[in-house]
């Protein structure tokens, strides 16, 4: 298989991978209708204490991070045209936010992983000191930042869409679903979010594995008349 038809198929796979696994990993929160931000210790404990879906879901998250990281550097490279300082600046937001949201991940769902498997007597003396994870103690606060993530990808998005690689109500559902994730930590609004986001990269993924999708603005128009199946562009993806 030819190294450009590995990139290319890559590249489809992170776009529908990406959104499904951060799907995956809010819907498996154990209170996932309570919309309730964390603000306390009980909260926090009353989330991951004795529930490992909690823990694996979030492991989905983190190991979600390199393929956000695919996506976003090969929409960087497919971005050459109107929509390329948008397609650059936000590629590098969007690294540096999923850099953060590894962090976030590594630092707190798997340490809260190893503190769940302490003895019962012993984890509720820990319990007080649980106090500088809700409060982002120390170093913490480097977590502030994952916003960068959703924002460089909404850059991205709009560049996209200036080069007519999406639709602008694919464009809609991946900026509204970026915005949701923009919460503190409601994992109904974020699911909602990653279900809009499905909505919107999964067809452009899903188009590239077809090869039905251009990879320049006047090869294949997105809104070509021909939308049989058996439509191939005259100059598809690698």
């Amino acid at each position: 298989m030819k190294i450009e038809t590995i990139k290319r198929n890559g590249f489809a796979v992170s776009l529908i991978a990406f959104p499904v696994m951060l799907l995956t990993g809010f819907l498996m929160h154990p209170d996932l209708l309570k919309l309730e931000a964390l603000q306390t210790v009980e909260q926090l404990v009353g989330r991951f204490h004795n529930k490992p879906i909690y823990h694996i879901g979030h492991l989905i998250v983190m190991f979600s991070v390199p393929v956000i990281m695919i996506a976003l550097m090969s929409i960087m490279n497919v971005l050459q045209g109107n929509g390329k300082r948008l397609g650059f600046w936000g590629g590098i937001t969007g690294l540096f936010g999923a850099f953060i949201l590894a962090v976030d991940k590594g630092a707190l769902c798997l340490v809260l992983s190893a503190f769940d498997t302490l003895p019962e007597n012993g984890f509720r003396e820990l319990i007080p000191f649980l106090s500088v994870i809700v409060n982002k103690a120390g170093l913490l606060w480097v977590v502030w930042l994952l916003p960068l993530l959703p924002a460089g990808a909404a850059l991205q998005a709009l560049g996209l869409l200036k080069e007519k690689f999406i639709s602008k109500w694919q464009t809609i559902c991946i900026i509204t679903g970026l915005l949701l994730l923009n919460n503190p930590d409601i994992e109904l609004i974020s699911s909602i979010g990653a279900l809009l986001m499905c909505a919107g990269y999964i067809p452009w993924g899903v188009k590239i594995l077809q090869g039905r999708m251009r990879c320049s603005s006047t090869a294949c128009p997105i809104n070509d008349t021909k939308r049989d199946k058996e439509f191939k562009c005259k100059q598809p993806c690698g």
